[in-house]
């Protein structure tokens, strides 16, 4: 109790003496208070004040602009009796939801077809076309990922081998997917490609775009074949190339076989002769066809015509 006591005092003794906490009006003088020429005490300030406390003004409620005038004339203890407007001669109530009659099942359809467009169910009531999706409307698959839609280019893929290769790094062994891809038309283009990534599906991507930038024309005759023998090498790999008759078919292996038939070769003979490695054959198949020419293009650089090449 006398801790308490003490306290208060002190502080009621801080709220008159000190100029920085003066409760009482600024504009009464500091003479007429009592005890004014007593020493100052050293008590900490908790509220801080402005510097100038006398140009405070107080808060004056500002005058509206709205209409009050109808409150003038009514008394807030009488009761109050709502009378609604009435209603005019040729109202008609409108019909409640519940009475109308029940929608049918191509109704329902149609109005979800127009909001949200063709159902999945493949019919449409409206004659929208159920094979378009809106180009605002993106697939995603898991983790929020765009779908990437397959190129149509005209050029077919096919994987000739996916293989797991690791690079040894500080830390350990980084492992990753190679593909080796070959894409073709069947008309005398193809192309070999290879791509490494994280995951086996991104590995083939890659492969087929890089395939896609090394597209060479194979030159063939009418009988869909080599117009002559080549040979082509690429590291330890050799390939050995042969025209055939119609009627023989690709006789080869391997990746020579892939890559003639993505070609659209439809009679040749292939040999592997040295490294039994896909990518390396793959190579040197594609070495030995750039250097094969047609019969007209030997011609036209001799400067003869083509019946005298065989002369």
């Amino acid at each position: 109790m006398a801790t308490s006591a003490a306290s208060l005092s002190a502080f009621s003794s801080l709220s008159i003496r000190s100029p920085r906490f003066c409760l009482l009006n600024p504009s009464i003088s500091a003479s007429s208070v009592p005890h004014a020429n007593t020493a100052k005490t050293s008590s900490p300030s908790f509220l801080p004040l402005p510097s100038n406390p006398a140009k405070l003004t107080p808060l004056q409620a500002t005058p509206s602009a709205i209409d009050t005038t109808f409150f003038d004339n009514v008394n807030p203890e009488d009761d109050i009796t709502f009378n609604p407007p009435e209603r005019p001669e040729d109202f008609v109530e409108p019909p409640s939801f519940d009475e109308g009659p029940m929608e049918t099942e191509d109704e329902t359809a149609r109005a979800y077809e127009e909001l949200y467009g063709p159902a999945y169910s493949g019919v449409s009531l409206l004659g929208n076309d159920v094979y378009v999706m809106d180009s605002k409307v993106k697939k995603t698959t898991g983790f929020g990922k765009a779908k990437k839609e397959k190129v149509r280019d005209g050029f077919e893929e096919r994987v000739v081998q996916v293989r797991r290769v690791t690079k040894v790094v500080k830390g350990g062994k980084q492992l990753h997917f190679r593909a080796i891809v070959v894409v073709g038309d069947k008309q005398g283009n193809v192309g070999i490609g290879v791509g490494k990534a994280k995951e086996v599906i991104a590995a083939v991507q890659k492969s087929a775009t890089n395939a896609r930038r090394n597209i060479i024309t194979v030159p063939m005759t009418k009988y869909l074949t080599f117009p002559h023998r080549s040979e082509g090498d690429y590291g330890a790999a050799k390939v050995m190339l042969r025209p055939a008759s119609p009627g023989t078919g690709v006789i080869a292996g391997g990746a020579v076989r892939i890559v003639l038939e993505m070609a659209g070769v439809e009679n040749a003979l292939g040999k592997q002769l040295g490294s039994n490695n896909a990518l390396n054959n793959a190579r040197a198949t594609v070495v030995a066809i750039q250097k094969m020419r047609q019969f007209s293009e030997v011609a036209a650089e001799r400067g003869i015509p083509m019946e005298e090449l065989w002369k």
